[in-house]
């Protein structure tokens, strides 16, 4: 089971590179970054955590672009992965998100993992023209788009939401013939028929730790949808625990994450080098 932390990135405190730098240097396999491009100042939307339209921290109005900040991230680390959690890809153009996404993958040397989400914040996705009714649909086709883009030499997409004729795109993704892609939803047979059909795995929300009947029921569908192999299944953890690690490793979790705060680079690593002793990771010499 590997283990990763995910950096809540705002104008505040450590920068991504120097986390991740540190986050690598700790031996975490992994660095992630969510994504909101704004958040409406008057919304209906609920949040998942909270119920209703407050937030439970004022970073959702800060946070850095998380292509940008893992292209910084990139290029002071030589090993960990670099991902989101999530991104937001309905939010932009897919060919141009297409040929950002490929160009970190080829300069990491195919260290990308794209973690996506459907979208809590309806009014967010309504200020992009996001028909929030049919999210879904558009996510579907904006990576089956991507995909194409990425590992067809010469690519086209005829779908509701995206629509390109013949096309070039380079550079390739390193990784093919797509970039890994993990859906982060609530575990529920809904969105695990949507991972078996359209992604490689499973992020769970936050508030989801006891996951056991979840994971047994995803792998059932990932095995009536035809897949092979078992899905990934990537956890945003608390505080570690050790018996809950045990158990979720032997149930087949893949990932564990953990939050890091946004604060000095000095306390931020100071962090992880006791969270990296907590569950038993080695520091990388040099």
């Amino acid at each position: 089971m590997k283990f990763g932390i995910t950096l809540f990135t705002s104008d505040r405190g450590i920068t991504p590179a120097s986390a991740a730098r540190a986050a690598e240097r700790s031996g975490f396999d992994s660095f992630y970054v969510p994504e909101h491009t704004h958040i409406p100042a008057r919304r209906d939307a609920a949040h998942p955590q909270t119920g209703d339209e407050t937030l439970p921290d004022d970073r959702y109005m800060r946070t850095l672009d998380p292509w940008v900040a893992l292209a910084t991230a990139c290029s002071v680390t030589q090993t960990i992965r670099l991902g989101t959690a999530v991104a937001l890809p309905v939010e932009h153009d897919p060919i141009t998100l297409a040929k950002t996404i490929a160009s970190l993958d080829h300069l990491s040397g195919g260290r990308v993992t794209l973690g996506v989400g459907y979208g809590w914040n309806l009014d967010e996705l309504t200020d992009h023209g996001v028909p929030t009714g049919r999210r879904r649909t558009m996510l579907r086709e904006y990576l089956e788009a991507m995909a194409a883009l990425w590992s067809q030499q010469e690519a086209s997409y005829d779908g509701e939401f995206v629509k390109f004729g013949p096309s070039w795109a380079w550079p390739k993704p390193v990784q093919q013939p797509r970039v890994p892609v993990i859906v982060g939803a609530a575990g529920n047979e809904k969105n695990f028929k949507w991972i078996a059909r359209s992604a490689d795995g499973w992020m769970t929300t936050p508030i989801e730790q006891d996951i056991d009947d979840n994971v047994l029921l995803l792998r059932k569908i990932w095995q009536e949808a035809g897949r092979e192999g078992a899905p990934e299944v990537v956890v945003l953890a608390g505080k570690p625990d050790q018996d809950k690690l045990a158990r979720w490793a032997d149930i087949g979790v893949t990932e564990v994450v953990f939050g890091v705060p946004d604060k000095s680079e000095d306390e931020v690593v100071a962090f992880l080098d006791r969270l990296a002793v907590k569950v038993g990771r080695t520091p990388v010499a040099g």
